[in-house]
């Protein structure tokens, strides 16, 4: 259970919020007693909010009709909230829910340069991982589950500029971004298959497998949903057999909710 505060919720606050969050869910705005509706609360309190948040910048009255809208300085309150990080909110109960199903550890990740970032995972909770720490980790596009899941599914122009970007290095895990013929044959099997894996194919995790879907989210991907396993336990096919059912419902629930 958390902790319980010692402090009492302010109520005058957590109504102010419930205001904006009901002006945001509306088109063109909306009257007080609207909003009281949409609220649950007292009309003359709906109107005592209203004139605090106008007074502080956050909302404006149409001189036409009267209706309540939105201001531009809303857009201050999620300034530093990136977009990953309230898709981690949102998918660690998801993933914590998932690990009671299959048992080995997921990994929420996103793009991110030139790799993709662990944001969220199950690796600290799963009796089946052999890592404990995973948030934060890079992992690369060409030999990962969940790389080669993102350049197959993201757009094809952000696709072209990330291949563009990963050719020009000349370590030898970047050799199949300068073989294009070889790399748009791996990327349409994802396509084909509908996932990304990995068979030790990662040389920093040469005993790992893993098998990944993506995210989509607006015109592009949010990132991409990965399981990871030790590849002496199963094959391929075998682990998208047991296992993708049940991320397909994770994957479906994340984008639902966003």
């Amino acid at each position: 259970m958390p902790e319980q505060s010692p402090y009492k919720p302010v109520r005058g606050l957590s109504r102010g919020l419930a205001v904006l969050n009901a002006l945001n869910r509306v088109d063109g705005g909306a009257s007080v007693s609207r909003l009281a509706e949409l609220t649950k609360l007292h009309r003359t309190t709906v109107q005592r909010l209203l004139e605090t948040l106008q007074t502080d910048g956050y909302v404006r009255r149409s001189e036409s009709d009267g209706r309540y809208c939105l201001n531009l300085r809303v857009r201050e309150l999620s300034e530093g909230f990136r977009d990953e990080h309230w898709i981690s909110a949102l998918a660690s109960p998801l993933l914590g829910e998932l690990l009671k199903e299959v048992v080995w550890p997921t990994d929420l990740c996103t793009f991110d340069a030139d790799a993709m970032v662990v944001r969220e995972t199950t690796h600290r909770f799963s009796k089946l991982s052999f890592h404990r720490s995973m948030i934060g980790r890079r992992m690369p596009m060409l030999q990962t589950a969940s790389g080669t899941a993102y350049l197959a599914f993201c757009p094809e122009t952000e696709r072209n500029s990330i291949i563009d970007l990963l050719a020009r290095r000349p370590q030898p895990e970047y050799r199949l971004a300068r073989d294009r013929a070889a790399l748009d044959d791996l990327l349409a099997q994802v396509v084909e298959r509908g996932y990304g894996q990995n068979y030790m194919t990662w040389t920093d995790e040469a005993k790992m497998a893993g098998i990944a879907l993506p995210i989509r989210g607006g015109s592009g991907l949010m990132g991409c949903l990965g399981l990871a396993y030790l590849a002496s336990a199963m094959s391929i096919e075998a682990a998208a057999g047991r296992y993708l059912g049940a991320m397909r419902r994770v994957v479906h629930a994340i984008e639902t909710q966003v």
